[in-house]
């Protein structure tokens, strides 16, 4: 179908503490980069988004810091708003669901819906603080893990290990407001009858979106579903969130599972005065931008609920991501264990790209990613710099030493074929960047521009206009192809920022203002030209775009790390008369289950030899290697391309398990795993056998 317009939403983050780089890396910097590439487009988008100021954690916070929820909402949503206008995150407008438009909204929506008999009303027993005289949500209430131990587990889940809960898993379950014994009472809410829309939705989902949606979207949409739909409330007992518009509901509030979708709509009307052009009009392609956890609330309940009420249009697509870790663990912001983007732009003024660019490439896009503070060093300085800044900048230094400052002549009727094939990978890398950003590919998208870097690098390198500058007696010849090569490289540094301007915006300008160039040039339609810079026209003087990261710097943000995590654990001795352990912070993996001798004799392993290794295309971390198993040769793919070089382990014995089922990797089939340690500084070592021995030998 073709779209006339663009509606594009990221997740509203919960205004009870700042964001930090993994909410980044899900949802926030793929909707920008997919924005900013349908705005190069000329199409007609809208980016919106906004605080979700409701519900139990704004109310937790509230509590922690002796403050109100207004108070809440009001700090954080200024710290959120400046993270993300300081990463360059483009939204068209960033709202508040405290606003009262999207009171006035969210009311009238859920008043449709009871005008119209959609909900059933219900009495259940709830949880009850006698000594608060409060209903207590899940959230409310805590006790021990029934699972992990730990001592302060909420009502839903276990922050410690993870585990989804209820209340009446917990042991010794009580209050979080007064730590009283916990009671029950009787309270009526209204439910939504998710049950009766599971029809629609397996039709609407499960057979129309099987080929559209990504795998981990669908996957989890169609296990809900075949699991059973039931009605969910959709109201709660509390005084913070949006009153529910009924008589006879004091103190009760609208669920904020329910209001806050609806921010979508509020924030969009706040936006602009043709808001239903956007949400009622059949060629709007309506997409959100998520992290998976979000999954069910954006593919199922929204769009039931949008359903329900007639008239809007439903999600084209949801390309949720996966969670991203920090340094191997989950981040926990319970704990601190977090790297939060207010403190990133502080700590790397002017170095928001370089973020942009490690979270794109090690995007979770698939499953889960781990963020390093030394893979974020190795990304940056060995491949943003060493290859896109490297490149830009030996064009503009030789520009300037050897064409006098100015874009030399092209000379197209000696041109040669390796000139031809530069220009073909120039015009050829649009269509692979647009394939990917309209196929939310965003890791491999930002793959092409950095590969289109490597090939101009190579290039120039073959071409060594240096060299030839050195041989007056064929100066003419030699000038001819000294400006033919620096003229395609200009050329190819005019593509790079347009491709790189959906990905890094800030770089994109600077290499805009370094060829005295408008930001006009960045349109799409422009890239693959090589007409973009004109003959004679000079240029500025080379700089460098990206500076290196040091390893003081690396030093400095995992020391921070670690303080991060004792204050906290001290802040919560402080605040609890329970005891508490302070927890170090986590240096090295912890131990897996216990298995029997049974299970470890499942297990084949075997000596082999490498006697071949190569990168696999489009991997930074694979390896593809060929094992000499003593009778037989296998091919293995190992990701620790980012520990050794291919030419470095060839000869080197491994020990392999052989009996692992074989799967396919980046389309290459690997036929079992090489075994390694790790050191105490993060990089991988053999684990091989300590004498040489004979390829094939069981290792035992």
């Amino acid at each position: 179908m073709d779209f006339k317009r663009y509606l594009i939403t990221a997740a509203l983050p919960y205004a009870n503490g700042p964001v930090h780089i993994g909410h980044l890396a899900g949802c926030y910097l793929p909707a920008d980069i997919y924005v900013r590439y349908l705005r190069a487009q000329k199409r007609d988008v809208k980016f919106v988004c906004g605080s979700d100021e409701h519900g139990v954690p704004i109310t937790i916070r509230a509590m922690k810091e002796g403050i109100t929820p207004q108070d809440v909402v009001d700090k954080y949503n200024k710290i959120i708003k400046d993270s993300f206008a300081g990463m360059g995150i483009s939204f068209d407008i960033y709202s508040r669901t405290s606003n009262k438009i999207h009171h006035d909204t969210s009311q009238a929506f859920f008043t449709k819906l009871y005008n119209d008999g959609v909900f059933e009303e219900r009495e259940s027993e709830q949880y009850y603080d006698e000594q608060k005289n409060v209903f207590l949500a899940d959230r409310y209430i805590v006790g021990t893990c029934p699972v992990c131990g730990n001592e302060n587990a909420y009502g839903d889940q276990c922050e410690k290990c993870g585990s989804t809960l209820s209340p009446e898993q917990l042991i010794n379950p009580r209050s979080a407001l007064s730590s009283a014994p916990l009671v029950k009472r009787m309270t009526k809410h209204w439910y939504f009858p998710l049950d009766k829309y599971e029809p629609w939705l397996k039709e609407w989902i499960v057979e129309g979106k099987k080929d559209q949606w990504k795998p981990n979207v669908y996957g989890q949409c169609k296990s809900w579903i075949d699991s059973g739909l039931q009605p969910r409330a959709m109201t709660r007992d509390s005084n913070w969130g949006v009153p529910v518009p009924l008589p006879g509901a004091e103190g009760k509030v609208l669920y904020v599972w329910f209001d806050a979708p609806i921010g979508y709509i509020s924030a969009t009307k706040e936006l602009t005065s043709q808001w239903a052009d956007y949400w009622c009009k059949e060629d709007t392609k309506l997409v959100h931008f998520i992290g998976k956890d979000n999954i069910v609330f954006h593919c199922i309940i929204f769009p039931a609920m949008l359903k329900a009420h007639g008239g809007f249009v439903l999600p084209e697509s949801v390309p949720a991501n996966e969670f991203l870790n920090i340094e191997g663990e989950k981040v926990s912001t319970s704990r601190n264990w977090a790297v939060w983007v207010d403190e990133y732009v502080k700590d790397f003024p002017d170095q928001q790209d370089v973020l942009r660019y490690v979270l794109c490439a090690n995007a979770p896009e698939t499953k889960d990613n781990d963020f390093t503070w030394k893979d974020f060093q190795d990304r940056v300085n060995n491949e943003l710099s060493a290859v896109l800044g490297n490149f830009e900048n030996r064009a503009f230094v030789l520009m300037h030493k050897l064409c006098k400052g100015r874009v030399p002549a092209l000379h197209a009727a000696v041109m040669n074929d390796m000139d031809r094939a530069l220009i073909g990978d120039i015009k050829n890398a649009k269509t692979k960047v647009e394939y990917c950003l309209e196929n939310y590919k965003f890791r491999d998208g930002l793959y092409e521009v950095i590969d289109l870097a490597r090939k101009g690098n190579k290039y120039l390198q073959e071409n060594a206009p240096w060299s030839l500058a050195k041989t007056p007696e064929l100066q003419t010849e030699n000038q001819q192809r000294i400006d033919i090569c620096l003229h395609l490289c200009l050329q190819l540094n005019a593509n790079l920022a347009i491709l790189l301007n959906p990905f890094l915006p800030f770089t994109a300008n600077k290499m805009c203002k370094k060829m005295k160039v408008v930001e006009r040039m960045l349109d799409w339609e422009n890239a693959g030209r090589i007409d973009l810079l004109k003959t004679n026209y000079p240029l500025l003087p080379p700089e460098l775009l990206f500076r290196k990261i040091e390893d003081t710097e690396v030093a400095a943000q995992m020391e921070k790390l670690k303080n991060n995590l004792v204050k906290s654990t001290a802040a919560k001795m402080e605040n609890t008369t329970e005891p508490a352990k302070i927890e170090a912070a986590p240096e090295t993996p912890a131990k897996k289950a216990e298995i029997t001798y049974d299970d470890f004799a499942k297990i084949d392993l075997r000596v082999g030899t490498i006697l071949k290794a190569e990168k696999v295309e489009k991997a930074d971390k694979l390896l593809k290697l060929e094992l000499d198993m003593g009778t037989e040769t296998r091919i293995v793919v190992s990701g620790i391309a980012m520990h050794f070089k291919p030419e470095d382990i060839i000869g080197k014995q491994v020990t392999v398990v052989a009996n692992l089922a074989p799967r396919k990797m980046r389309g290459i089939e690997s036929n079992g795993m090489i075994l390694m340690a790790q050191n105490a500084d993060g990089r991988l070592i053999f684990a091989s056998p300590l004498e040489t021995a004979d390829n094939g030998s069981e290792v035992k």
